[in-house]
């Protein structure tokens, strides 16, 4: 017997009102926690307000509700079918030759639609305010008026083409409004072959009009003496963008522009590799609630009979959290690159929907 599209609407909306009832509590406990967090660090720093403190609350709130999305979908699951099953309403449609796969349909349809606005529109928002949110808190934070974030052992860039190379160190950065000034500054020239060709040393080096500027430059060119020249001009196709987008978490870039900057990078590079990971992962979505909707539906069709419902709740819980541990191990592993990114990216949700269809399987005959 077909399901009516009254009974698959019904069972849809019920599902969606209930994730949105999760979702927005979970996202309010978040939000509770984020300001208090928030307030323990501002309290050392005088120029910090509480609407300042609000502000990037409200900023990081869209990140983390990124977050909590797969949980928001298995608890609601859960308790969308617990709901049907207590009110009888699982058991008159299991009698009238309706199976558990019938009533599954419209639940992982509405799943994936959720997916796909979180990965379209979730995401690109949750990017910009992200972004804004790292910059004030490098700026009250950290002290630091530019949002690069240089590590203990300086700054590194590469450019070049086919025909030859550079990588340039330094020392630190300072950044301005359409330029940016390094100091401590090395470059190291490489030929078409990668064969090391020179070596530029300098105090400051200026990014700017397709150039680095270098004034004061020793330049070294193979096996004859250094010498010094007043201003040297080594072309460069790098822009004070591409250098702060080289240093942006993968996070703070939305789905659409993901692509096309993965192209610009070094596909050896550890940005390269974050970034496309992080690409796989948004794809990966929507695959991820459907097996969420599938874990749900073999807890609550399992245990409803018995009435144990904090067993339900306590065994979501768990593979919820066992989700999460397996998806950073996966997510390291694929950073470190033992195992391939797409591997790493697409496991964690096609290992939780074969196991949630195993379970089904197990469960149900119809």
């Amino acid at each position: 017997m077909k399901i009516s599209s009254t009974l698959s609407l019904y069972i849809g909306k019920n599902f969606l009102f209930t994730f949105l009832a999760f979702f927005a509590g979970l996202l309010s406990l978040v939000f509770i926690l984020e300001m208090m967090e928030l307030l323990r660090r501002a309290a050392s720093k005088p120029e910090m307000t509480t609407g300042l403190v609000f502000h990037m609350a409200l900023l990081k709130l869209p990140h983390m509700g990124q977050l909590i999305f797969p949980f928001s979908a298995l608890f609601a699951g859960m308790t969308s079918f617990w709901k049907l099953s207590r009110s009888s309403e699982l058991a008159v449609t299991r009698a009238a030759g309706i199976s558990a796969w019938q009533f599954l349909v419209p639940v992982i349809l509405a799943a994936l639609l959720l997916g796909i606005f979180k990965v379209t529109a979730l995401n690109p928002i949750a990017a910009s305010t992200l972004s804004r949110f790292q910059q004030l808190e490098s700026l009250h934070f950290k002290g630091q008026k530019s949002f690069l974030a240089i590590s203990a052992g300086g700054l590194w860039l590469r450019q070049g083409d086919d025909i030859s190379q550079a990588v340039i160190h330094a020392d630190s950065i300072l950044q301005q409004v359409d330029s940016a000034t390094v100091y401590g500054v090395t470059v190291y020239l490489y030929g078409k072959d990668n064969s090391f060709t020179g070596r530029i040393d300098a105090s400051e080096a200026k990014l700017e009009d397709g150039f680095w500027i270098i004034a004061n430059a020793w330049v070294s060119e193979g096996e004859a003496p250094s010498y010094m020249v007043n201003e040297y001009k080594l072309a460069s196709d790098l822009t004070l963008t591409k250098i702060q987008d080289n240093f942006a978490p993968p996070e703070t870039m939305s789905f659409w522009d993901l692509p096309e900057f993965i192209k610009t990078l070094d596909k050896a590079g550890f940005s390269a590799i974050r970034h496309r990971l992080h690409w796989h992962s948004l794809l990966a979505t929507p695959l991820l609630l459907c097996a969420m909707v599938l874990i749900a539906a073999t807890f609550t069709l399992r245990h409803a009979r018995k009435g144990t419902t904090y067993f339900i709740i306590g065994s979501g819980a768990m593979a919820g959290f066992l989700l999460y541990f397996f998806s950073d191990v996966v997510f390291a592993l694929g950073l470190s690159e033992s195992i391939p990114i797409v591997l790493a990216a697409w496991a964690p949700s096609g290992v939780a929907a074969m196991l949630g269809l195993a379970m089904m399987f197990h469960l149900e005959d119809g």
